[in-house]
């Protein structure tokens, strides 16, 4: 594999979708089903780079919109580009901005050439449409742009659902007409809310527009689980095999595993970093919140068995005291476990493909939930 983009499926689980592959990206291959970190900020939440690459992260993630309010694109160009501003010298995606669409309601207006917002920093008037989303990303340099895309609320009615399909449709043709930078992959996005015919019909349009991989947007917005797995079971069927397959957003790991077993390739959530400010730790077992007073005397790591540096150095008594101090290593030491475990389920996820296993690992979670549901 020398060229970016070039996907190769290594091993296949003969029971299901599920599928290991290697991504060549301009900075390096990545092995997938893989995790993403978000880092909207230029920055995954309390982590340095170094922390990141030994934890065996592969690819993390920027944002668009935010990127481009603050610190603004000249001074990451001035850089030499996202990676050297941010110190990370593996594979970058950068989300187009049209998640905050959704996330940004009260602020923006859409048309159909795009969305005008009023910044949530400082109320400044900011203009981002399919020719501005990609010329930022192509400034920042990032190895994966997505296109711009209208992620559409849960619940909608289904002609609102239906104009964001045709907005998203017609905004990836013209993402797709941009100049890129030197080995950037461009992915689509596909909508459709719950709306199965919807779904399918973005999918066949975007694979017709021949991008170098397909995200499966809009789940993971406040429907119910089932509703979720559905968009990616209608969202998926007309996606090719060929190319890399992204579930934008998801991070709980039990849908994970399903989303796997369905054909997924490519996950980010906030999650671990998240739930980690929040003082919840997540572990194969479940999650817990170490916050919690059962913990204050407890001198067993925060999951017994784990090798990442806050097990092997500290006990749970000692994170929550941190914790219940607002003391930042507390929130460090437990964003540091939460990614050790996300990128040690990875590499499950994969050995188990790789070994014909597959089946048995999805066995042994669910019956370890059952097992933390009757406790």
């Amino acid at each position: 594999m020398t060229t970016p983009g070039k996907f190769e499926i290594l091993h296949r689980d003969p029971a299901s979708s599920a599928r290991c592959g290697l991504l060549l990206t301009r900075h390096g291959p990545v092995r997938t089903p893989v995790f993403m970190p978000v880092g909207t900020q230029a920055a995954v939440r309390a982590m340095t780079p170094a922390e990141m690459s030994e934890l065996g992260t592969q690819v993390v993630l920027g944002n668009t919109y935010h990127l481009f309010v603050r610190p603004g694109i000249e001074i990451i160009e001035k850089a030499g580009g996202l990676h050297r501003f941010m110190g990370w010298d593996l594979p970058i995606l950068t989300d187009s901005g049209g998640f905050q669409i959704f996330s940004l309601s009260k602020f923006r207006k859409i048309t159909d050439k795009g969305v005008e917002f009023s910044s949530h920093f400082d109320g400044a008037r900011i203009f981002l449409g399919p020719v501005e989303a990609m010329e930022i990303q192509r400034k920042l340099g990032s190895d994966i742009a997505m296109v711009f895309d209208e992620c559409a609320p849960y619940p909608c009615e289904r002609d609102y659902a239906c104009k964001a399909v045709d907005k998203t449709i017609t905004w990836a043709a013209k993402c797709a007409e941009q100049p890129r930078a030197e080995g950037q992959l461009f992915f689509g996005i596909v909508q459709g809310s719950v709306y199965p015919e919807l779904r399918e019909r973005c999918a066949e349009e975007l694979v017709a527009m021949d991008f170098d991989g397909y995200a499966i947007g809009g789940v993971s917005v406040g429907e119910p689980e089932n509703e979720l797995l559905a968009g990616v079971v209608n969202g998926i069927g007309p996606l090719p095999e060929s190319k890399p397959r992204y579930l934008m957003g998801v991070g709980d790991m039990r849908q994970i595993l399903e989303a796997v077993s369905l054909g997924i390739d490519m996950f980010d959530c906030v999650m671990p970093t998240r739930f980690a400010r929040n003082g919840t730790a997540f572990t194969r077992l479940g999650r817990y919140p170490v916050k919690a007073g059962q913990f204050k005397d407890d001198m067993r790591p925060v999951e017994e068995g784990c090798s990442c540096y806050a097990c092997s150095s500290f006990t749970r008594a000692y994170i929550r005291h941190l914790l219940n101090v607002n003391e930042i290593l507390g929130v460090r030491l437990l964003t540091i476990h939460n990614l050790h475990r996300y990128m040690a389920f990875m590499r499950e996820i994969r050995a188990a493909l790789e070994e014909g296993v597959f089946s048995e690992l999805r066995k042994r979670y669910e019956t370890l939930e059952k097992m933390m549901d009757r406790n």
